[in-house]
């Protein structure tokens, strides 16, 4: 007989990029039938600043925002293939940023594709941004349109949750 899983924690999302990234907090709501937003947004670093100085700037807001919310683990989106090699490099290094803030403050981190991503939320692997933000939104009960980043960053966090719930992972 399987194991139940173990009780959901509270999970930050991450949708890394040097110029955006975007972060979700969500949890199990108290009836524990559903999720709750807890926090999004996007971390802009400035774009006039050097690379590095983005950079530093995307691990200090992440590590507020750790500090802040206090999640327990972090589901951070993976690579996708990319045209440009100058882009991919960067986003390479963005999610090398979030990934190194993440274990620093103790989290346990796990990752996935923006395929997987989509086709949990969607059931469409190439299914466009709006269509993740508006299943996000009614996942979480969220009337109010937040930023691509965000629902992208929350739909990472609620995919890892529901892989959680079917003990999909180890």
């Amino acid at each position: 007989m399987p194991r139940p899983a173990p009780p959901a924690p509270r999970v930050l999302g991450l949708d890394p990029g040097s110029a955006a990234t975007g972060y979700g907090v969500v949890e199990p709501d108290r009836a524990g039938r559903g999720l709750a937003l807890v926090a999004c947004g996007v971390i802009r670093p400035p774009a006039r600043q050097p690379f590095h100085l983005r950079l530093m700037a995307i691990h200090q807001g992440l590590g507020r925002i750790i500090q802040e919310y206090r999640p327990a683990e972090a589901a951070v989106e993976g690579v996708f293939a990319a045209k440009n090699i100058a882009s991919a490099l960067k986003l390479g290094q963005a999610r090398g940023v979030a990934l190194l803030t993440a274990a620093q403050e103790g989290l346990e981190v796990f990752e996935y594709t923006p395929a997987a991503v989509k086709k949990a939320l969607v059931g469409v692997g190439r299914a466009g941004k709006e269509q993740v933000r508006a299943m996000v939104g009614a996942l979480l009960k969220v009337k109010a349109s937040m930023p691509l980043d965000a629902s992208d960053a929350l739909a990472v966090a609620i995919t890892h949750l529901h892989s959680r719930k079917l003990g999909a992972f180890k």
